[in-house]
């Protein structure tokens, strides 16, 4: 349980889902890991991960607004004194439905704003840091809907293929200073499918992903040394939704 030990995280969107799991996992591996969320109520979410012997640090950050963006990486510096690993999870998702012919420029740029001109700008704020460290590890979040182009959600579907052309494009200009950058591309239970009687998706497993034990070991994985020699990839812990033809 010390596959992160002596490494300072950057986990976006961390108080719930996906980012939450990830952040405790990262902290029973060994890892300081700065928390981010929007509101104070997430960020105080933090607590159970200190209480059960990890290291943590609560900040609040809407990423759709560059200066907080700024401060939040000024703040985990002063506190850490480095960012080794970086994972921009964070998006709006209150935004993400239109079909393309009533797609809107502002409803798009919502979805980009909190999307890859987020991730651009915690990429761009964290690369010193991550060159700094000899290692450094950035995963961000796309989506299989962008992949395949799901209908009716046009501002999304462009978002998180944004993100793959930003990943690709990072992996290649970063990689001489030994920093890689991957995607993750999950489907995961994170609102209560169950309870909603959500039917399961159609993908070889026939169920959704447990942010806790199927996604978050992979953004570990791609976080660790384990993962040292693969950059610009897009993982995808899906179930079987898409399979490697696909893509």
């Amino acid at each position: 349980m010390d596959r992160l030990n002596g490494k300072v995280a950057v986990i976006t969107g961390a108080s719930r889902g996906i980012g939450r799991a990830t952040a405790k996992l990262f902290a029973a591996e060994g890892a300081k890991v700065a928390v981010l969320s929007r509101t104070s109520e997430g960020v105080e979410r933090v607590a159970d991960i200190v209480d059960a012997g990890g290291t943590a640090l609560g900040v609040v950050c809407d990423v759709g607004e560059a200066d907080q963006i700024t401060a939040a990486v000024d703040k985990v510096i002063a506190t850490y004194g480095r960012i080794d690993i970086l994972v921009n999870n964070a998006f709006d998702g209150s935004a993400v439905l239109s079909s393309v012919i009533d797609l809107s420029v502002a409803q798009l740029q919502r979805n980009f704003d909190t999307g890859p001109i987020a991730y651009l700008r915690f990429m761009q704020a964290c690369y010193p840091h991550l060159r700094e460290g000899g290692e450094g590890r950035i995963i961000n979040f796309g989506s299989m809907a962008g992949t395949i182009g799901l209908a009716g959600y046009g501002p999304y579907n462009m978002a998180k293929e944004a993100v793959r052309a930003l990943t690709r494009t990072a992996a290649r200009e970063w990689g001489g200073d030994n920093i890689t950058v991957n995607n993750i591309l999950p489907i995961a239970d994170t609102w209560g499918a169950a309870e909603k009687e959500v039917p399961p998706p159609m993908s070889a497993l026939a169920r959704f992903g447990s942010p806790e034990d199927d996604i978050a070991p992979v953004v570990l994985f791609l976080a660790s040394k384990d993962s040292q020699f693969i950059t610009g990839y897009s993982l995808t812990p899906d179930g079987g939704a898409i399979i490697d033809s696909a893509r």
